[in-house]
């Protein structure tokens, strides 16, 4: 009966173990297709000299769509004006750069978090991706 009782505490805990596991790998897939979705951006946006409306707003609908939020929890900050490409070194400003950032909200980071104390708004997170590229548009 003893052991009853002790297992009864413990499997709860070690249950919570592998949960943890299977979140962590779901929250990691949908991290990768992130990954997958900005950097196609940013193809784009090399092409193009900068993060069109067009380039942002696909973006912010294929991560609405593919991570199931709402696309106002989306939020891209990228150059917004065309860059050029240059051939030499000079300043900041002139050496033709893309900025971007794109950060998204991650619902649930902890499996079993109410056991262990975890408030769900203390349960979240906001995963961001930020980089820099060299436009590859000329000016004619």
């Amino acid at each position: 009966m003893k052991q009853l009782i002790v297992l009864a505490g413990v499997l709860p805990l070690l249950l919570v173990f592998m949960m943890q596991y299977t979140l962590d790998q779901k929250n990691s897939a949908s991290v990768s297709w992130l990954q997958e979705q900005v950097y196609t951006a940013k193809e784009q946006a090399k092409q193009e000299g900068y993060f069109s409306e067009e380039i942002t707003e696909a973006l912010r609908e294929n991560i609405s769509r593919g991570l199931g939020i709402s696309p106002e929890e989306v939020v891209i900050v990228a150059t917004d004006t065309p860059r050029y490409r240059v051939n030499s070194f000079a300043g900041s400003q002139e050496r033709g750069l893309i900025e971007y950032s794109v950060s998204v909200p991650i619902e649930k980071v902890m499996a079993g978090g109410r056991l262990f104390g975890i408030r769900e708004e203390e349960n979240r997170a906001v995963y961001t991706i930020e980089g820099v590229t060299a436009s590859e548009r000329l000016e004619y």
